[in-house]
């Protein structure tokens, strides 16, 4: 009767302990994304596509990837409006602190080939870059 008593309690302890885990790391994603950068929604990000090979003993395969552009060249905004002055500083309208400015302030998507001249090669074997591009509020 004894070793009864133990299979059945097992099971009910095991999953109590499991729904409450499910529910403490759900509470925690929660958490991470309100604390988190927002994203932007004025400009999509796109990446390029960028092709690479593994290569073996037997041969070469290649592989899809992608390649992503730091977000220090990003526009950061609220609502269309900078969040970054023209003195070199964050505006402290939204950025009292790091943690108001990434709740505030969203980073857009890049505009890999009007704007910073990154495109994909049409071979598949790399990317194109061109240095200089001029945009209708930049020269990159």
């Amino acid at each position: 009767a004894l070793a009864r008593v133990r299979r059945e309690f097992v099971p009910s302890v095991m999953s109590a302990s499991v729904s409450t885990l499910l529910q403490l790391a759900l509470l925690c994603f929660q958490m991470l994304e309100a604390a988190g950068q927002q994203a932007g929604t004025l400009q999509p990000e796109v990446h390029p596509e960028l092709w690479l090979q593994e290569c073996t003993g037997s041969g070469c395969e290649k592989h899809k990837s992608s390649i992503v552009l730091d977000a220090n060249w990003r526009w950061v905004n609220k609502g269309g409006q900078n969040c970054y002055t023209n003195q070199d500083t964050w505006d402290p309208t939204f950025c009292s602190d790091p943690a108001a400015c990434a709740s505030t302030c969203a980073v857009e998507g890049a505009d890999y080939a009007s704007i910073y001249g990154v495109t994909a090669d049409s071979s598949n074997d790399g990317v194109s870059l061109k240095f200089v591009t001029k945009g209708a509020y930049s020269t990159n």
